[in-house]
């Protein structure tokens, strides 16, 4: 069986040509592609366990992709089930799926690109890039920390951001924010209060720093020097495109979308498992982000969380220890299901991505111990 095995088993991979060429029209710098991805048979027994798992999952409901990597090198790629189960279109390594709160990685990056480039800056308040906003005190970097204490768009508007046919702007959410002025959940900086209107307001603004689109910024500073060709917001990519899966509840009935799913920053990025593998790499390789820049946005800055922790758009586990050190996130919308998680020490990369409603998505701690065979991780909390 492993023979047969062996023989089934094969990736396919990308060089991505490198380039030190502005970019862009801002000056900056365009970042490289991760080197030519390594791949030997060293994994194979890893691979086999994986391969295993998922294969199980896969019986048990799970529908989507994923992706495993080690130190640069894919120990395991390989698409499940149903893009489009209407018109039979079958997952694959080209298959986009939405990213749900996973996005926030990418919007965080993004923040923390301009942060290094000196256009903004973490202490700076909100207010002081866009001054009719009614809540003075509150910084960049509480926003980025989920440490706020913002209210949640998709409450305090649900009458809109609920409404079919309609798309719901971010800058429709600010304006319509600033309007209502929707009390504070939380003190500015008193605990972490997870809220997917930090991030929207992020996205407002790169493009207000960028004098870009938050689509165009992320595919002209990100995804195209990155090589991450399958990459790209709800509102740059056609997303009735064969490549594009759809959004199915546990009986595969199609969940509808909704005005919000064009709010992005906070969710509504697309992407394939591949293409964050890409970013991974990047980042492990420093071709993103400096090393300094990373350690900052992987810091824990919520100390009342004693298991769990959350720096700059990355939530973290066993951040105490450097051995074990884990930065993630899950994501959760509509019905898809996603997670995103490095273990920096190897540089683990692992993507799962799924676009119908089973929380086996989130099982990642099974993935480690297929990587490390003997080593035992604790369960996954459910988290977004």
């Amino acid at each position: 069986m492993r023979k047969l095995l062996l023989i089934s088993f094969s990736l396919i991979c990308f060089s991505c040509g490198q380039s030190n060429s502005e970019f862009g029209g801002m000056g900056f710098v365009k970042p490289e592609a991760p080197a030519v991805i390594k791949r030997t048979s060293k994994y194979k027994d890893i691979a086999f366990r994986l391969d295993t798992l998922f294969s199980k999952m896969s019986s048990n409901g799970f529908n989507g992709a994923v992706i495993v990597a080690k130190d640069g090198e894919v120990i395991y790629q390989k698409a499940f089930g149903y893009a489009d189960k209407k018109n039979n279109i079958p997952v694959s390594d080209t298959t986009s799926f939405q990213l749900a709160s996973v996005s926030k990685v990418i919007t965080a990056t993004a923040v923390m690109t301009l942060v290094e480039r000196g256009l903004i800056k973490l202490d700076d308040t909100f207010a002081s890039y866009f001054p009719e906003f009614p809540y003075t005190t509150i910084t960049i970097k509480e926003l980025l920390a989920h440490r706020s204490g913002l209210p949640n768009y998709l409450y305090f508007l649900n009458d809109y951001v609920t409404a079919k046919d309609k798309i719901l702007t971010n800058a429709e959410m600010f304006q319509l924010m600033v309007e209502k002025k929707p009390p504070l959940y939380l003190k500015p900086n008193y605990a972490f209060n997870y809220c997917n209107t930090n991030y929207a307001l992020l996205a407002l603004l790169i493009e207000k720093v960028s004098h870009k689109t938050f689509s165009n910024y992320l595919r002209e500073e990100i995804f195209l020097p990155l090589g991450m060709k399958h990459s790209g917001t709800i509102l740059s990519l056609d997303i009735f495109e064969k490549s594009i899966s759809k959004p199915y509840d546990n009986r595969w009935k199609i969940i509808e979308r909704e005005a919000s799913d064009y709010i992005v920053g906070d969710k509504s990025i697309f992407s394939t498992p591949y293409d964050m593998f890409l970013f991974s790499e990047a980042l492990y390789q420093g071709k993103l982000l400096n090393p300094e820049t990373q350690a900052l946005a992987y810091t824990a800055l919520s100390r009342e969380k004693k298991l769990s922790n959350y720096g700059l758009g990355w939530r973290m586990k066993d951040f105490k220890n450097d051995e074990k050190k884990e930065v993630f996130h899950n994501g959760w919308w509509h019905g898809y299901r996603t997670a995103f998680h490095r273990r920096l020490s190897d540089k683990i990369t692992i993507v799962v991505l799924s676009n119908q409603l089973n929380r086996s998505a989130y099982q990642t701690y099974k993935i480690y111990q297929a990587i490390d065979a003997d080593t035992l991780f604790s369960n996954e909390a459910d988290v977004e």
